[in-house]
């Protein structure tokens, strides 16, 4: 770039150049004089002055190219020496333009000089160009050695990667190895195992097969002695009253009857629960028929007494009617009065079998409500070629019972939810269950088959929910007292469900019919019958005390967001008469004692706060009159229930106060 402006710039006279000019002067000056006096005309000077201007102007006009082109590449190397040439050979001959030519000259030179630059700058330029090209390859080398490195680095990175994952693939097969050998082996012992087991088992089976062959046919012989107690007691009628026998009263062997029936059952329930009978049972059965025999056969013999002695009575009576018809009336009265005072003493003395008739009354309305339920339903129940009434019947079923099944004391807000899920069912209001809307308006009969099994399902939870858990039976209850009051058919349909599984709740105590299997008399007690073997008698306790336990809370539970000034729909009214009639009926082994404990427990403490006096009057009549009643009708294999129910009695009495059942919900449940 330096040279480039050099070249550039104004023309100048360099030193040199000056010297040169001096020189030329200095030389024309000496050669001048001479010639002056010599030949002043002279005029060849003149024209070769001439000829020189001639032969440099154009040089000098265009530019000094054409002398540019002449000049030998040889004078670049050595200038100055051919310029000293040129002088020794032009200025001798044309001494009067000394200062032309040397102008000349030294526009050449700068020419040259030029021209030199440009070389110069040209040869700088390819060396920058040579550099910049290098400097390129040489980074261009390097960049391609940099992606080599990475790309082998990534290339050991991904063999390393590989290798550790096929190191943990070898691992881990020789790991799945190991296991599957481990597998294998317990396999081969636990099907050596299985072989003993199964070895054992059949051993066993045979064994049980023989054991309950004999003990099906000692069972089938209790089953036929039961049968023919249960007969034979059906002829002592307690409220047997001959037209001739006023004084005669049956009411002693009908006690006793009722207490051999019971003996019998309660020993074929424990004979059931242990598997099957034993010799020893047998005979203790058939000694309970001999007996029951021999108090046939004594009835009968009083039976007959009585009727001898009437009839001598009345022989001598008639002999005596004719003399003293006065006497006779006398005779008439004082033998009736006696006659009345011993019917009531007995009447005091011995306690009811059969349930009132209003109340059986009451019990038979009920389940022909629940009869007429079923029947309203039937297209719905009858529905296995109608795939839609198919559906529509399991949603309808799933969105009555799931909501019950989801009832617990976990918050207020949970159970409030339930209940208004229920209610806006039972309402006709479309709900969700399973993911799909329901309603009772799909079908005509989808309100009465909701209803139905609604009932269904709250009788169920007592029976298994509350059954294992007491404290369920609070929010249950207060979810089915809400539903009762706001749909009173619900709650008769929980009554109806509730007496046929439970005849207790009524109380109801089935009688023996004539053509009715012992199984049928079973289940209409309560008891679940399988394949001809009854439950063992602590899970129908169980159960027993489960419903009841609801039905106590029931009673005493309102629903806290209804209509409180409207009365309960099956209020504590109904739980002091049950209790009422409980204690007006003959006890029950290990039945009444569970029962009554269960619900004063539960219903204990509002029956007190309602009742008082009257109550603690009610506490003391079962301590004193009825509980030796059952004390003395159960055995020795069923005094739990007792000892239990005796000393919740006496608790209760000594401290004049029901504590408040576990379970009950508080006020501050509800704001949860």
């Amino acid at each position: 770039q330096d040279v480039l402006e050099g070249c550039m710039a104004p023309l100048m006279l360099s030193s040199y150049s000056g010297w040169v000019l001096d020189r030329v002067v200095g030389h024309s000056a000496q050669e001048t004089a001479p010639s002056r006096s010599s030949t002043p005309k002279e005029s060849t000077p003149r024209t070769d002055r001439s000829s020189l201007e001639k032969a440099l102007s154009p040089a000098s006009q265009q530019g000094l190219s054409p002398l540019s082109s002449a000049v030998p590449s040889a004078i670049k190397g050595n200038e100055d020496l051919g310029l000293l040439e040129m002088d020794q050979e032009v200025f001798p001959t044309i001494l009067p333009s000394k200062v032309t030519e040397v102008e000349g000259y030294i526009r050449i030179y700068e020419e040259m000089h030029r021209l030199k630059g440009k070389e110069e700058l040209r040869q700088r330029q390819e060396q920058q160009e040579q550099m910049v090209r290098a400097v390129y390859d040489l980074a261009r080398e390097k960049l391609k050695r940099f992606d080599e490195l990475k790309e082998l680095k990534q290339h050991q990175e991904f063999q390393d990667l590989q290798e550790v994952m096929e190191k943990s693939s070898r691992e881990a097969q020789g790991q799945q190895e190991k296991l599957k050998e481990e597998h294998r082996h317990r396999a081969k012992v636990l099907n050596l195992k299985l072989r003993e087991a199964e070895q054992q088992r059949q051993r066993q089976e045979e064994l049980e097969r023989l054991r309950k062959e004999e003990g099906q046919e000692r069972l089938r012989r209790l089953y036929s002695i039961q049968e023919e107690v249960l007969q034979l007691n059906q002829q002592i009628d307690p409220n047997y009253r001959h037209k001739d026998l006023p004084r005669i009263d049956l009411s002693v062997y009908s006690n006793r009857g009722n207490q051999i029936c019971g003996l019998v059952s309660g020993l074929i329930r424990t004979t059931s629960e242990r598997g099957f009978p034993t010799q020893g049972d047998v005979a203790n059965t058939e000694r309970a028929l001999q007996e029951m025999r021999g108090l046939i056969s004594s009835m009968q013999q009083e039976i007959a007494a009585a009727v001898e002695e009437k009839r001598r009575k009345d022989e001598e009576e008639e002999k005596e009617k004719q003399k003293e018809l006065l006497k006779k009336e006398q005779m008439t009265a004082q033998t009736a009065v006696p006659a009345q005072h011993s019917g009531g003493k007995q009447q005091r003395e011995g306690l009811q079998v059969k349930a009132e008739e209003s109340t059986m009354q009451w019990y038979q309305q009920l389940q022909d409500a629940a009869d007429q339920c079923i029947a309203s339903f039937s297209a719905i129940s009858n529905c296995k070629d109608n795939n839609e009434v198919k559906k529509i019947k399991m949603d309808l079923q799933k969105a009555a019972t799931i909501p019950v099944s989801q009832i617990s004391s976990i918050a207020g807000s949970q159970l409030r939810e339930i209940f208004d899920k229920i209610n806006n069912l039972l309402s006709g209001k479309s709900v969700q269950s399973g993911g799909r809307t329901v309603s009772v308006t799909q079908h005509p009969q989808g309100l009465d088959f909701v209803y139905y099994k609604l009932a269904e399902k709250f009788v169920n939870q007592g029976e298994e929910e509350v059954a294992s858990h007491h404290e369920a039976a609070f929010p249950i209850a207060v979810v089915a007292s809400g539903i009762w009051e706001i749909h009173p058919r619900v709650g008769d349909l929980i009554l109806a469900h509730l007496h046929k599984k439970c005849p207790y709740s009524v109380p109801f105590y089935p009688a023996f019919k004539d053509g009715t299997s012992l199984e049928e008399y079973q289940r209409m007690l309560g008891y679940q019958v399988k394949d001809s073997k009854i439950e063992q008698q602590d899970n129908f306790l169980k159960r027993m005390s489960g419903m009841i336990r609801l039905y106590a809370a029931i009673i005493q539970l309102r629903w806290p967001y209804g209509n409180r000034q409207g009365a309960h729909p099956h209020g504590l009214n109904h739980g002091w008469r049950w209790l009422a009639q409980m204690l007006n009926m003959e006890p029950l082994a290990d039945v009444t004692a569970t029962l009554l404990f269960d619900f004063l427990e539960v219903c204990g403490n509002a029956l007190m706060k309602q009742y008082q006096v009257q109550f603690w009057k009610m506490m003391l009549l079962i301590r004193e009159d009825y509980f030796p009643r059952i004390e003395a009708i159960t055995s020795s294999g069923q005094m739990g229930s007792l000892m239990r129910f005796k000393q919740f009695l006496e608790k209760c009495l000594q401290q004049k106060e029901i504590p408040l059942p576990k379970g009950s919900l508080h006020p501050s449940f509800w704001r949860s």
